[in-house]
């Protein structure tokens, strides 16, 4: 059976699965609809949490980075996972107790200002559409390849399949889908993992194998190291980031992940705060056995790819490589017309992806019309295939490569659908019902959380065809956008009695208002040129600071101007500060409040 056809019959179960279980579970009032009801258990809810939170990003794109950047590639390893820890130890508790379910609920109320909740939900729409692009994107490249769609087609399959779960079920049904996507992911992520791991160390577990032995005995980071430097790239374990780059990207990732609204809102889904915490314990189990296998995956697809392709002549490539140059995330360049695949540093083709001309060279590859001629490297491969396409690459069986496809879909979803979750409750709860219109019926309420959730999706699916970037950093602005606005706003309202509303306001404007103008400028160049001058921009970023790694600026930025401006400001009403210190105190915890 060839690939085509066991991925659709893959794919096609878990669709039935995932849609099966949103009819089963629909949600039939505004509590059902935004927590579950309240009643998840801890063990449910932590694999649903593990599911929201290893989005397309953890398991396309992570390994993918790391796989091509090496020791540059970890911040976001170190970063997503640092982040998880901050959030279900620091403040996922004291959320939940403070009863209110999303973030803009949260600041409205602590802050006792209307406004304070509108620049918040306005906030939280930049953070969840920035986020929920790298989903689509997701995707639309595992579509393209394993069913052989275009990119688009494959964005509009994902976003009638994530409409139909997430609107109909709501939180509930999205619950009890993304139990069932984290199964999915899991076996699918792990699986080529134990099989690429035995044949390449003699190691079943790839946590082990990634520090093991080749057969001839040349240790496996030392052979992978050796094969970079006689190609001319750094050594993988060495890096070239620099390191107050690496250090704010990292803190962008971790700072970011406490303000993120679709993982917050995971903690009102069980019973009890003792629950919550519960529950926060299993996903981070449940979140580290993708992550201490992502290096591994990263160091064999590396290995790999670089053993199988260079110097190899093109019609001599195993057919994967034909496969994947269909999506046009993969081309071949001869350069120096030998008929040999020379894998360089630099770019292959100039822009961010090939241009193909339609026709086929001599050696039967697909003809770009923009290759590089400032770089001798031949070959281009996309960050976002290197996970998708390792099991090919290693010749493992058409099961296996299937069921990674329906793997990264899993993990596409399961976030966008979150996602989508917060945007239509940022519409309908905070915007409508608690401002616009307060006396609007449960049913009104319901109708036009699933009408925004079906905006929210078609918006997605603009982003998702045409991305900012791919996965891995479309994902990392959105946290660094997170970290900017909620992260300060969240630990002052909890921490820190006395700051107001002036300062709340303020700050949150300030600091993604600052970071949103540093990623125009220096990621999309949208006032020096347009995206073509994007790399040569790269010698004025600030501080020798990376757009993925301004929103820590954008967070140090808030805090100071929220503290300034309290300062000068009423101070905050003695309710509101007996408020935040009975929070803080761990005994009392009741059922979760949906309004």
């Amino acid at each position: 059976m060839d690939i085509q056809i066991m991925t659709y019959i893959i794919v096609g179960i878990t669709f039935a699965l995932y849609i099966g279980i949103a009819i089963w579970s629909r949600a039939g009032s505004t509590k059902d609809f935004y927590v579950a009801g309240g009643g998840v258990s801890p063990l449910a809810n932590g694999l649903a949490t593990a599911a929201d939170w290893m989005s397309a990003a953890s398991f396309i794109s992570m390994a993918g980075l790391i796989s091509t950047q090496g020791y540059d590639g970890s911040v976001y390893l170190m970063g997503w996972t640092g982040g998880y820890v901050l959030l279900a130890l620091l403040l996922a508790p004291y959320l939940r107790k403070f009863g209110k379910f999303t973030v803009p609920d949260f600041i409205g109320d602590r802050y006792y200002s209307n406004v304070a909740r509108t620049v918040a939900i306005i906030c939280a729409l930049f953070v969840s559409f920035t986020y929920v692009a790298g989903q689509m994107r997701g995707v639309g490249v595992v579509f393209s390849r394993f069913l052989e769609v275009d990119v688009t087609t494959g964005v509009i399959i994902g976003m009638v399949i994530v409409l139909i779960y997430a609107v109909l079920g709501g939180m509930k049904g999205i619950t009890y889908t993304q139990v069932a996507q984290y199964c999915v992911l899991i076996f699918a992520f792990m699986v080529p993992a134990f099989f690429i791991s035995m044949m390449l160390t003699g190691n079943i577990l790839p946590q082990i194998g990634m520090g093991g032995s080749l057969a001839d005995g040349t240790p496996l980071l030392e052979k992978l190291d050796q094969l970079n430097r006689d190609l001319g790239f750094s050594a993988y374990t060495d890096g070239s980031k620099e390191t107050i780059d690496m250090f704010f990207i990292t803190a962008a990732l971790m700072l970011g992940t406490a303000g993120l609204p679709h993982v917050i809102v995971r903690f009102f889904t069980v019973p009890k705060v003792r629950d919550a915490r519960k529950s926060a314990g299993y996903a981070l189990l449940f979140i580290a056995i993708l992550y201490t296998t992502a290096p591994a995956i990263a160091v064999f697809a590396r290995t790999n790819l670089i053993q199988t392709v260079e110097g190899q002549e093109y019609a001599d490539l195993p057919e994967w490589v034909g496969n994947w140059e269909q999506t046009r995330l993969l081309a071949w360049t001869d350069k120096n017309n030998d008929g040999k695949v020379q894998y360089r540093p630099g770019a292959a083709v100039t822009g961010k992806e090939p241009i193909f001309t339609g026709e086929k060279g001599p050696q039967g590859n697909m003809i770009v019309s923009n290759p590089a001629e400032t770089s001798d490297n031949e070959l281009f491969v996309d960050n976002d295939i290197i996970v998708l396409a390792n099991p090919e690459i290693a010749q493992l069986p058409v099961w296996v490569i299937a069921l990674v496809a329906a793997g990264g879909l899993a993990a596409a979803l399961s976030t966008a659908a979150g996602l989508l979750l917060v945007i239509s409750t940022s519409i309908s709860h905070d915007l409508l019902k608690k401002q616009l219109m307060p006396d609007i019926s449960e049913r009104g309420e319901l109708l036009s959380a699933r009408f925004s959730a079906f905006i929210a999706v078609t918006v997605a699916g603009y982003f998702g065809i045409n991305p900012p970037d791919y996965v891995a950093a479309t994902v990392a602005l959105a946290f660094g956008l997170a970290a900017a606005s909620f992260f300060p706003a969240i630990i002052l309202g909890i921490f820190f009695k006395k700051m107001n509303k002036e300062g709340a306001v303020a700050g949150m404007i300030a600091g993604i208002g600052i970071t949103i103008f540093y990623i125009l400028k220096f990621k999309f160049g949208l006032f020096d040129g347009g995206k073509e001058a994007v790399a040569g921009l790269k010698e004025d970023w600030w501080f020798g600071i990376s757009p993925e790694g301004f929103g820590t600026v954008g967070m140090l930025i808030n805090f100071a101007v929220s503290i300034i401006i309290m300062k000068f400001t009423p101070e905050t009403p003695e309710d509101v500060q007996e408020l935040v210190e009975d929070i803080r105190v761990p005994s009392g915890a009741g059922d979760a409040h949906a309004h």
